[in-house]
């Protein structure tokens, strides 16, 4: 079993930036890769960025491709989103998610967070 802690997020106006913390514990969870989704009301989950467990790997949604940077902390198995330019549509719930591979179905990871809203005004 793994436990996921997600932290950051909030408010912000548009061409701003915020930064999410995803922090995972338990079981082989230093072996996981992490990866982060977002879901906005009455649309379906999609995937957003992930990093491997050694941090070697990184895979972005071309929309967020050169805005969002993902890094990890191996030692805290932690795994950082960092979103500059911030536009309105990247409104929703972010929730991270750990999984075997760095891959960009929901499909492939296999514990959840709860998930942190991000809000961006125009």
């Amino acid at each position: 079993q793994v436990q996921l802690d997600e932290s950051g997020g909030g408010s912000a106006q548009a061409g701003g930036s915020l930064s999410l913390s995803c922090t995972a514990s338990g079981r082989s969870a230093s072996n996981y890769a992490i990866g982060w989704f977002r879901q906005a009301p009455g649309k379906e989950r999609e995937f957003v960025a992930a990093i491997s467990w050694d941090g070697k790997i990184t895979e972005y949604k071309d929309s967020v491709q050169g805005r969002f940077t993902i890094t990890r902390d191996i030692a805290k198995n932690t795994a950082h989103l960092q979103m500059n330019s911030l536009k309105p549509e990247d409104t929703a719930l972010y929730t991270c998610a750990v999984g075997d591979y760095v891959v960009i179905a929901a499909w492939g990871y296999d514990y959840w967070g709860r998930g942190t809203q991000v809000t961006v005004s125009s």
